[in-house]
């Protein structure tokens, strides 16, 4: 079992989002085991890399879907967006220059993050989506 398990409380009941959502988890977990399991510098860069990218790309289907449906808060969601994903850029490029490890630290933090993304400010857009027929 991973360091963090897909459950049914993280639906948001928008399939795009929550297959992208169960990646980004996939992807922790991907991290978490490199880590776990001492593989090197090299390989925890790659996953790093495509975690970021990934979340990059996550954050913009999230504001698109936001922004086409009027979603209200869809500026203080991407504020939100826009922090996490200045906090994951300066991780990775701390790890790849050597000033910064991944660390279970580190694991907790972005597994402690997405936990709280999904439960607080996704689950707040998810009513209004629906309503305007995102499914």
């Amino acid at each position: 079992m991973g360091l963090f398990v897909w459950k049914d409380d993280y639906s948001v009941n928008i399939k795009e989002i929550d297959t992208q959502h169960k990646k980004l988890i996939d992807m922790i977990n991907e991290l978490h085991e490199a880590m776990s399991e001492r593989r090197g510098k090299d390989v925890l860069n790659d996953i790093l890399a495509k975690l970021a990218n990934y979340t990059v790309s996550h954050f913009s289907t999230e504001e698109r879907i936001m922004r086409t449906n009027d979603y209200p808060a869809y500026q203080e969601h991407r504020e939100k967006h826009e922090k996490m994903t200045a906090k994951v850029l300066a991780l990775q490029n701390e790890v790849k220059t050597g000033k910064g490890t991944i660390t279970l630290e580190v694991m907790n933090f972005l597994k402690n993050w997405l936990d709280k993304h999904i439960l607080g400010t996704d689950k707040q857009y998810a009513p209004f989506l629906k309503s305007k027929g995102v499914s």
